[in-house]
């Protein structure tokens, strides 16, 4: 336990609850990082972890990740996540999301759940026989997956117009790295915009829908290796390290892939390298804008989503200019960004509160 306290006084998190239900198997997960801008909004992670340890460190960085991205998005929501340790490939039997739906009921509205990998719109169905603290449903927001690859393309737009000069994606190079729901989406729409794209993913079937959309196929551990303009992240985290860096041949990182650099200091290594890295929380905030919508006056918009996504341009656009005025990173410039909303927002509660 004191190792639980120490790792959450590091990432400064408010409360992190483990979940365990006999009848199921459910082993699960919830990281509450901050609610100061308002209920923790983050999705649902089912993935085969190989221990606990495992689970909670990426669970704790997921959630701190969704408080800046949330703060940066300009949402009214504070950042949590959840996971379940679990194979996602394999039967996910009711029981185990009923379970998991009554861990987060139990948090009253702290903490609002949604899609994330591993769990699909059904399973957020099911979840909600028992709680109502669900986002991302078939009947409001739906799959947020190409509200997502709508905001990194935009993304990438604004790192092209920071990097060359020009927002213009055609007869760019962009090799992806994961062909999932986020990836596939964002593959068709930089075909669209006329780029070259290289495909890579862990699952063959995957990497043939991308093939399919016209994606020149790789190897997954040659992913890295591409000659390429933009390698964009659209799996997992923590793949930018000091294995992958040195082998990168590209001038900018651009992906939906949530926490791709493994330790801060890789940001200073991609930069000493002169790759420009556009901060993953700014540039996949699609997602959670569109389930944010949800909660607009008037309920969902998909139109206004959309218009909404389209706002990181500008949002990635103010992230450099902090960068480049006070002479720090992206990433840097990117949690300055999210963390003086936060500030602000803290100090006027405590001006109401009298304290």
């Amino acid at each position: 336990m004191r190792d639980v306290l120490r790792n959450m006084e590091e990432y400064d998190h408010e409360q992190v609850l483990f979940g365990y239900d006999k009848v199921s198997g459910l082993r699960c997960i919830i990281a509450i990082h901050n609610t100061t801008l308002g209920p923790a909004l983050g999705g649902l992670r089912i993935w085969p972890y190989k221990n606990e340890d495992e689970a909670l460190f990426d669970v704790l960085r997921l959630s701190r990740g969704m408080t800046y991205k949330n703060s940066g998005m300009g949402l009214d929501f504070g950042g949590a996540k959840s996971v379940i340790i679990a194979d996602p490939n394999k039967e996910k039997p009711e029981e185990l999301l009923r379970a998991f739906g009554r861990m987060v009921e139990s948090l009253g509205g702290r903490y609002i759940t949604a899609e994330d990998v591993g769990s699909t719109l059904e399973d957020m169905m099911t979840i909600r026989k028992e709680t109502k603290y669900v986002a991302g449903l078939p009947e409001t927001s739906g799959n947020p997956s190409p509200v997502t690859a709508y905001g990194v393309l935009q993304a990438m737009r604004a790192t092209a117009k920071h990097v060359w000069g020009n927002e213009s994606l055609e007869n760019k190079k962009v090799a992806v790295q994961g062909c999932g729901n986020v990836g596939l989406s964002l593959i068709e729409q930089l075909i669209q915009a006329g780029a070259t794209v290289y495909a890579a993913d862990m699952f063959e079937n995957k990497l043939q829908r991308a093939v399919k959309a016209g994606a020149i196929p790789v190897e997954q551990d040659k992913v890295f290796d591409v000659e390429a303009d933009i390698f964009a992240p659209c799996a997992l985290g923590a793949v930018l390290n000091d294995e992958t860096i040195p082998k990168l041949k590209v001038k900018a990182v651009c992906g939906s892939a949530n926490n791709q650099l493994l330790e801060p200091r890789h940001g200073k290594a991609l930069a000493a390298r002169g790759i420009v890295y556009a901060p993953d929380f700014i540039v996949n905030g699609g997602g959670v804008i569109n389930v944010a919508e949800e909660f607009a006056p008037g309920g969902y918009n998909k139109e206004r989503a959309y218009k909404k996504a389209a706002g990181i341009y500008d949002i990635l656009l103010k992230v450099f200019a902090i960068a480049t005025e006070r002479k720090i990173e992206p990433y840097e410039a990117a949690k300055v960004l999210a963390e003086e909303r936060i500030r602000k927002a803290l100090e006027q509660k405590r001006m109401y509160l009298g304290r």
